[in-house]
């Protein structure tokens, strides 16, 4: 989150906060499950329609929406019969298969009362990760909202594994907020805002702004939402707040009722301020959205020529290799001590590296062939920790 504070007191901070809501032009959404369906499971249909009015509202104005939906699995609960959200991967996956129809049948006809088309964008982790899957998910969302769709985006939990996850839709959201340059990101909880503490305990109060992470010392998070149907909650919000300001994104953290409040820059939820500079998104991604396959141990030459220098890593440069990888995949680079200084797209397999390690590439270019005159991690791939 970032730092700046206004010279002036809260009222002119105030404005200013209201304003950097109502001048977004592209606004990521998100819902959470317990927002979207009955605690039983089956969608609030009430809920999605005040949801898509509100949503319409902004497209009629000429601003750009794109909605992170969570409520698949939740969804496919009642059709399925199940009593509960599943723990199994496979289970999941099912209630998934038949909920995210649902779901995003009903977008379909709620926007379509407003004569607005949805477009459905289905993500794992390895659509934001590899360069070329990346570009197309940028593409694809670019061209909707060209077209004036609404971009209806959820995790594929169909396919998704529990190595290809991102883990909750409010990090997704974020993500998506930084890949679509997005002006303003909004969270839509069952909560109303970032308490100290319990809301329903006494004692606790709102918090209208968070500046940095000073502001968030020493306060309860909590855990999941009340209703029982998702996987988010408060401390998911919060470090999706984190990554999104990271990258220079707003974020408006509020309930979902009171969204249209929210949206026309109505003093309502907790307001998080961002951060000067905004880093090369694709680094962003590389950084939030994955989880290494594999580590490279470096020498202290290599670890300064990486971090210190900004070089490409060299097969010279590395001392041991642990995982296993593909070409592509994202690894870890570590120093002496195993600590991770940064994170990088491989350019190849596991089972290749051991036998190129402590050799330069005009060495194994020579022995091997010129395809071998190759970084192991280039700079472009490669972000720092």
């Amino acid at each position: 989150m970032g730092t700046r504070r206004g010279p002036s007191g809260p009222t002119t901070q105030n404005g200013r906060v209201r304003e950097a809501v109502t001048q977004a032009r592209r606004i990521v959404v998100k819902i959470g499950s317990s927002s979207l369906t009955t605690a039983t499971g089956g969608l609030d249909e009430t809920r999605v329609d005040t949801l898509v009015d509100t949503l319409a509202a902004l497209a009629a104005a000429g601003r750009e929406v794109v909605l992170v939906s969570s409520g698949a699995i939740a969804a496919g609960l009642a059709p399925l019969g199940l009593p509960r959200r599943p723990r199994d991967l496979a289970t999941q996956q099912a209630a998934a298969s038949v909920g995210q129809g649902l779901l995003i049948g009903r977008y379909a006809a709620g926007f379509a009362r407003h004569r607005l088309t949805v477009g459905q964008v289905l993500l794992t982790v390895d659509d934001v990760t590899r360069r070329v899957h990346y570009r197309n998910a940028y593409r694809t969302l670019r061209k909707l909202l060209d077209l004036r769709a609404v971009p209806i985006v959820n995790e594929n939990d169909t396919v998704a594994t529990e190595e290809i996850r991102f883990g909750d839709n409010d990090r997704l959201a974020a993500l998506v907020a930084a890949l679509v340059d997005a002006d303003l990101l909004l969270l839509l909880s069952d909560v109303d805002a970032l308490w100290t503490g319990n809301p329903t305990r006494p004692g606790s109060t709102r918090i209208t702004e968070v500046r940095g992470e000073a502001d968030l010392a020493g306060i309860d998070i909590g855990g999941a939402g009340r209703a029982g149907v998702g996987t988010g909650g408060m401390v998911t919000k919060v470090e999706a707040a984190r990554i999104a300001t990271g990258f220079g994104i707003p974020v408006v953290l509020t309930a979902a009722p009171l969204a249209g409040d929210a949206l026309t820059g109505g003093p309502v939820g907790t307001f998080f301020h961002p951060a000067r500079r905004r880093p090369a998104a694709r680094l962003f991604w590389l950084a939030h959205a994955t989880a290494p396959r594999g580590r490279l141990h470096l020498d202290p030459g290599a670890v300064q020529a990486v971090v210190g220098r900004r070089k490409s890593l060299l097969p010279a440069g590395i001392t041991a290799v642990d995982g296993t990888f593909t070409a592509g995949d994202p690894v870890d680079l570590v120093d002496v001590d195993g600590t991770s200084v940064a994170r990088g797209l491989v350019n190849y397999d596991a089972v290749e590296l051991p036998g190129l390690l402590g050799r330069s590439t005009g060495e194994l270019a020579a022995a091997l062939g010129p395809a071998y005159e190759r970084e192991v991690v280039h700079r472009d791939d490669l972000v720092l920790l």
